[in-house]
């Protein structure tokens, strides 16, 4: 069993089993949100449109470490809130235990202390994604590790003086507005009278933070939902005929 990196290019790369094996247990089961879904009409435009923004999404995500500070970027040009700032919300009491497939990302052995933080990532009322992270206090410092303990503060601005790499295991769209083979003239979904049905996450995301030195510190899984399409559809051209 093989992961496959998809890239915006849209290129994969095979990745060993043991890189997914337990990955794919362990990061499975993230729960639906009960937010409104964006109100998008039911047309081809439209499909186009949130194709072509959650492409943009994941390539912008795919070169970059940092997901949090994509995200602020992503909030302040979609105008998703007054403050264009992402706030981390801890999830507590829902602790998954760090199996041998998330040791072996990290590289440590059982006895190595690995510490579970899970949070949704918010820009004013809207969640655009959840994450769960699996990291490694001894490899933080004092001061890192009691802010994580201690306050909601995004994993990724805590460990900015890091100087961080981000390994992207995995990168998969949950929705796919348009159906295969459509530039080549396949058929579009008939118009909708209502809003366009997008699913709860759009976007999933699987990595590894490592220092500069390629010491993994951190395991994580990024689950984007459909609120980083909560604004206005783009208004220009036909982009698809109906």
């Amino acid at each position: 069993m093989r992961f496959q990196l998809r890239t915006a290019a849209g290129r994969g790369l095979g990745l060993r089993h043991l890189l997914c094996a337990g990955l794919v247990v362990a990061f499975a089961g993230l729960p639906a949100r009960a937010e409104e879904t964006p109100a998008w009409p039911d047309n081809a435009d439209s499909r186009l449109a949130a194709l072509a923004l959650v492409q943009t999404l994941n390539a912008d995500l795919l070169s970059h470490a940092s997901a949090t500070l994509t995200l602020d970027r992503w909030c302040a040009a979609h105008r998703l809130a007054d403050k264009p700032i992402i706030v981390a919300d801890r999830v507590r009491g829902q602790d998954k235990p760090a199996g041998a497939e998330i040791r072996a990302l990290l590289k440590v052995d059982a006895q190595e202390p690995v510490r579970y933080r899970r949070v949704q990532l918010r820009c004013g009322d809207k969640v655009l994604s959840e994450a769960d992270n699996w990291y490694l206090p001894a490899r933080l410092t004092a001061a890192m590790n009691e802010t994580l303990e201690t306050t909601d503060t995004s994993f990724g601005r805590v460990v900015k003086p890091l100087d961080f790499r981000r390994t992207t295991l995995a990168s998969r769209l949950l929705w796919q507005p348009l159906p295969e083979g459509w530039a080549m003239g396949a058929k579009l979904p008939p118009p909708g009278p209502g809003a366009l049905a997008m699913p709860a996450f759009l976007l999933e995301h699987r990595a590894v933070l490592t220092l500069p030195d390629g010491t993994p510190f951190s395991a994580l899984v990024e689950s984007y939902t459909r609120q980083v399409l909560a604004f206005p559809p783009p208004v220009g051209p036909p982009g698809v005929a109906e």
